[in-house]
């Protein structure tokens, strides 16, 4: 085990020192008054009084930055785990990934010398800006919220230019994803991972050329420009392996399903690896991963064993759907319409409902209007029932699973944990 580097948090200015206080207080505030953690408006607060705070942080800290439409909190996870070998790691545990989440987690963990930070893929530039990161991971870009988020070309351009303004970070994207590839394409150093893009609805044109993407067995290139294709990858798996330079290979055995997920692994392998971490001591690492921050999560509740997964645009769903377990006794699709899901509900038509024919379906959450018309129109059998707690209890003895956008999962999770509380 190599030795665990020493790291002395700086002296902080007098100001930075002042919105640390603020924000400790405004924890405890909110602790007391039974409003959660407060860790989110503590972060908000110090940010108020020192808008450098994060820097300020952040600095003589080697960091990670893991972003992309999906699988960020599961990536973020895998690299703090196989990170953790050289030393304490500072990382969210609740998948706050914006400003405020993050200034939180740098000012409640400030003794580790190492950073594993999930970041929202907007805020990407300008948290690189502050923290000045060693790696930056890019799983995949996608359609996301558009009214949040916006148009997803407009998402690669502003990542190419935020990377653009650090020639010295290592990149570690994934090759088989065409947006990724095209925000890091020209940066000197990038470590690339063929970690898979089942969705390819949102890569149908070049970002660069706007001429067709063409598919083959071998890869994807532009039309356009031959020249923008898909890398050669670094890093790269199969159902049993993972494997990596040098003739590096082991078994890579996870915790958490899914084809996504073998792919986020090599991520996270590969991330921690640039940082200086020993390969097969990485890949033991992400496999000892497992429930993160609710996803993937079995509830005990009466007669049902629930398991819960999440997913928030087309490319998550798609890939959630997959995890399905066929044999369960009862699914529950729960979707909301709230501001942090989106509330235009269109992409509902761009999931493939229709692998529901022999599985009935109970529609719940706020819109299970809407996604029952999406269910009738799919041929899927089901029943709408509003509410996800009782949407469960209509299902029958046994296994339960439940898929569901973010609101819906979130309130079920808190919903889940009174009724396990209650069953003891």
């Amino acid at each position: 085990m190599p030795e665990r580097e020493q790291h002395n948090p700086a002296r902080l200015p007098a100001r930075t020192t002042v919105a640390l206080a603020a924000a400790g207080a405004a924890r405890w505030a909110s602790r007391t008054a039974g409003r959660g953690k407060g860790s989110m408006i503590g972060g908000l607060i110090a940010e108020k009084i020192d808008p450098q705070i994060m820097s300020r942080l952040a600095a003589g800290k080697k960091t990670a930055l893991i972003t992309g439409t999906n699988g960020k909190s599961t990536t973020t996870r895998m690299t703090a785990a196989a990170l953790a070998e050289l030393g304490e790691v500072a990382t969210q545990a609740d998948g706050a990934n914006m400003d405020a989440g993050i200034i939180a987690t740098l000012s409640l963990q400030r003794s580790a010398p190492i950073c594993a930070l999930e970041v929202d893929e907007l805020h990407v530039p300008h948290v690189s800006d502050a923290v000045d990161p060693a790696v930056l991971v890019l799983l995949n870009l996608s359609r996301d919220q558009l009214d949040r988020v916006g148009e997803i070309n407009m998402i690669e351009r502003r990542l190419r230019e935020g990377i653009s303004r650090h020639p010295n970070m290592v990149l570690v994207a994934n090759c088989d994803d065409v947006l990724v590839t095209s925000a890091a394409f020209n940066a000197p150093h990038v470590v690339w991972v063929a970690a898979g893009a089942s969705w390819v609805g949102d890569s149908v044109s070049c970002p660069r050329t706007g001429e067709p993407i063409i598919r083959g067995d071998d890869g994807w290139f532009s039309s356009g420009d031959e020249t923008f294709r898909r890398p050669a990858p670094d890093w790269w798996v199969d159902d049993e392996k993972i494997y990596g330079p040098d003739g590096f290979e082991a078994e890579l055995t996870l915790s958490v399903p899914g084809k996504a997920n073998r792919g986020n692994a090599a991520q996270a392998v590969a991330a921690a690896v640039a940082m200086g971490a020993d390969p097969a001591k990485a890949v033991a690492a992400v496999g000892t991963v497992g429930e993160v921050a609710g996803r993937y999560g079995v509830h005990q509740v009466g007669n049902h064993s629930v398991r819960t997964l999440l997913a928030k645009n087309p490319a998550g769903w798609q890939e959630a759907l997959s995890m399905i377990d066929q044999d369960a006794d009862g699914l529950v699709i729960a979707v909301n319409g709230q501001v942090p899901d989106g509330e235009d509900l269109s992409w509902l038509w761009d999931v493939r409902f229709e692998a529901f024919e022999t599985m009935k379906v109970v529609a719940a959450g706020e819109r299970a209007a809407d996604l029952s018309v999406r269910l009738l129109y799919a041929g899927a059998e089901h029943v709408t029932i509003d509410d996800p707690m009782k949407a469960i209890a209509s299902c029958p003895p046994g296994r339960v699973e439940v898929l569901a956008n973010y609101t819906a999962f979130r309130d079920l999770g808190v919903a889940l944990e009174r009724a396990e509380g209650g069953n003891k």
